[in-house]
This record gives C-alpha cells, sequence and structure tokens, in this order.
C-alpha cells in the first residue's frame, strides 16, 4: 500500500506549523511556498511537504500542482479560498492525513474524516462547526458521523464521542 501524502487546509498557521512538525518527526522534508522548481515531475519518493499561507488563486493553483505531483500540503487559506482549495486538493487525495500520527493503533474502525469530526466534538465544537473546520458541508459531516455511530455500534453521536474520547486517551 502507498503511504498517503498529508493534505490539509487549516484556517491557521499555527495549526499548519503544529502539522509541519509532525510530518518532519516522520521525515518528510518541509518546503515553504508552493512554487516547486525541481526537474523531475514525480515527487513523490523525495516525501516534500509545502506548506505557506494561500491567499490568492495563483498561490492556491501552485499548492493542487505539487500535490498532484506528489508533495504534501499543509496550506493556511480562509473563506471560500480555503473550500475551494480542499475541494481541488481533495481530488489528488484524501484531506486530514498526517504522516506519523497512529490511525488505527486504538483499535477503532474509523477513517480519518470520522475521526477528525469527533475530535473537534471532543473538544467542544458543534457538529456545524467541526463541518466548517473540516471544510465539508454539514450534510457530509452528519452522514460522516452516522457511518461512525454505525461503526461504533452506538445510536447516538455523544455515545461515539464518548468512546472516541477513552481510546484517544488510552
Amino acid at each position: 500500500m502507498a503511504e498517503q501524502v498529508p493534505l490539509h487546509v487549516v484556517g491557521a498557521s499555527g495549526d499548519a506549523d503544529a502539522i509541519v512538525r509532525r510530518c518532519a518527526a516522520a521525515g518528510w522534508a518541509a518546503h515553504r511556498g508552493f512554487a516547486l522548481l525541481e526537474p523531475a515531475w514525480d515527487l513523490a519518493d523525495r516525501h516534500l511537504v509545502c506548506h505557506g499561507a494561500v491567499s490568492d488563486d495563483h498561490t492556491a493553483s501552485q499548492a493542487v500542482l505539487a500535490a498532484a505531483r506528489g508533495a504534501g500540503i499543509v496550506a493556511v487559506a480562509t473563506g471560500s479560498l480555503a473550500l475551494s482549495l480542499a475541494a481541488d486538493l481533495r481530488r489528488v487525495g484524501p484531506l486530514g492525513l498526517t504522516p506519523g500520527k497512529a490511525e488505527a493503533a486504538d483499535g477503532l474502525d474509523l477513517d480519518a474524516e470520522q475521526r477528525a469530526l469527533l475530535g473537534r466534538l471532543a473538544a467542544g465544537s458543534t457538529i456545524a462547526a467541526a463541518a466548517e473546520a473540516e471544510f465539508v458541508s454539514l450534510r457530509t459531516a452528519n452522514r460522516r458521523i452516522a457511518s461512525a455511530r454505525q461503526s461504533l455500534g452506538v445510536k447516538t453521536t455523544r455515545e461515539a464521542v464518548m468512546i472516541y474520547i477513552k481510546h484517544a486517551r488510552d
């Protein structure tokens, strides 16, 4: 199975810095900015993670191109530009996966999107706020949470969050 490339769109530089540090700890080389002058097209073997602010369409297109070439992306963006960038990056791969982050070590049968939403709910966010923070529609968030409840064998979102919290501490 191929290693997952980190693809993130976050709203604050502090969040981006934390993700870049986790990527670096897992062996990824950090590259500030999204313009890549490397002669080789396929950059997957280089384990390069590009990071920085995305404030216009040109920078967003550079980030998507870098992702298409196999680089990881940690972009700081807000508003409609963030939503558009997240949608474009989802065409390259799943958002929110970070190298070095144990996804299944807790024994929960949840995917990265379900974990991200449950984590935000555990931190006190509403479903609407969690959906917005994860750049998904409220409908998609509700579907993912419903699927998580089914995977965990519980009937309520509160129960799913409690199980998630319990396993996150262990």
